[in-house]
């Protein structure tokens, strides 16, 4: 099986758009995250996927086979939205067993299959319940098991938990990926969650003004992202201005140890991650720098620096709190950690 293809496909509303020659490959049984801020064109493109808008040009295939005007009820995918579209008025059990019943399957069938699921997304024994009962997480599993009802090929979810708060919203992360684990389905989640797509993803493709910027895995996108706004979006990261000087690499008149430029580049733009930054003693390092503001994660110590490059963010370990706003310090920068960016290369 080839999975999901998306060839060149590009939606245009007048002369915007929305998305832009997207080339994307989803191998069978993997878990996609599509990751962008609001307005991207992820949206777009998962309604594209499913049926709900026509591409303007370019195709998209499953499993070898051209959709073109196919029908949403004809695709056997299954979909979450973000609002979850339960019918109030019907029983936990009616709103899963809604599209078996359409399909003309049996009352016992149906049944069965409800109780199925229902232990499926660990919520045994209530399907006469009515919805309205639920909390906000047990609503979030009768949607889930209604998409799953008709066994789908496809698995697609926009925004699916971004109405629940923190902790609820972490827990249903862990329960839809090892949810799609277990099922082996190819799930494919809009979010603009950076934390949301790090946690569930086999790989994430990260969306700007309507075009993919990168799709990798979470670990390569955070270590090597392929340009400053895909360093910047998915975490934490000092984008800083750098120099060539004399074959080595100054910022802000600071020369960085271990860092030259590429040949041929005089400047451009530097990410590094806080947690490769170390603080130093004043005058130990080559960025002098101010402390601003110290936040204790309990888990780590986000400190807030003002350097002459501009404001920087460095981590420390748990424990490891012993600066104070005011206290002067330098910074460090690990050479091995630092991605390169070319001058006028922004998203």
């Amino acid at each position: 099986m080839s999975g999901l293809e998306l060839v060149n496909v590009t939606k245009r509303y007048g002369r915007v758009a929305a998305v832009d020659d997207a080339l994307l490959s989803v191998p069978p049984g993997s878990f996609v995250c599509l990751l962008g801020p609001s307005g991207c064109g992820k949206t777009t493109l998962m309604r594209m996927i499913a049926g709900l808008e026509t591409p303007t040009s370019g195709d998209i295939r499953f499993e070898g086979e051209t959709l073109g005007d196919r029908p949403v009820h004809k695709r056997d995918f299954g979909m979450v939205f973000q609002s979850l579209a339960l019918f109030p008025h019907l029983s936990v059990g009616d709103n899963i067993a809604y599209p078996l019943k359409i399909r003309g399957q049996g009352k016992a069938e149906r049944e069965a299959r409800v109780a199925e699921l229902l232990d499926l997304v660990r919520l045994p024994g209530v399907a006469d319940r009515p919805v309205a009962q639920l909390s906000g997480g047990q609503r979030q599993r009768v949607a889930i098991a209604r998409a799953l009802a008709v066994s789908p090929k496809l698995f697609l979810l926009d925004e699916p938990l971004s109405a629940l708060d923190a902790k609820l919203r972490e827990a249903m992360q862990v329960e839809l990926r090892q949810l799609q684990e277990r099922l082996g389905i190819t799930t494919i989640v809009v979010t603009h969650d950076q934390r949301e797509a790090m946690t569930m993803a086999d790989t994430i493709v990260v969306m700007q003004g309507g075009k993919i910027q990168q799709m990798d895995r979470p670990i390569d996108i955070y270590r090597r992202p392929a340009n400053a706004f895909v360093a910047d979006f998915l975490g934490q990261t000092n984008l800083l201005t750098v120099q060539s000087a004399g074959g080595a690499a100054s910022v802000a008149g600071a020369l960085i140890p271990g860092l030259a430029l590429p040949s041929g580049q005089n400047g451009g733009e530097i990410s590094v991650r806080p947690e490769s930054v170390s603080i130093e003693p004043e005058g130990a390092a080559p960025i002098a720098a101010t402390v601003e503001f110290v936040r204790d994660m309990g888990s780590s110590v986000e400190v807030y620096l003002a350097t002459a490059a501009g404001r920087m963010i460095a981590m420390r370990p748990a424990g490891q709190n012993n600066l104070a706003v005011g206290d002067k310090v330098s910074l460090g920068l690990d050479p091995a950690a630092i991605v390169f960016f070319p001058a006028g290369s922004r998203a």
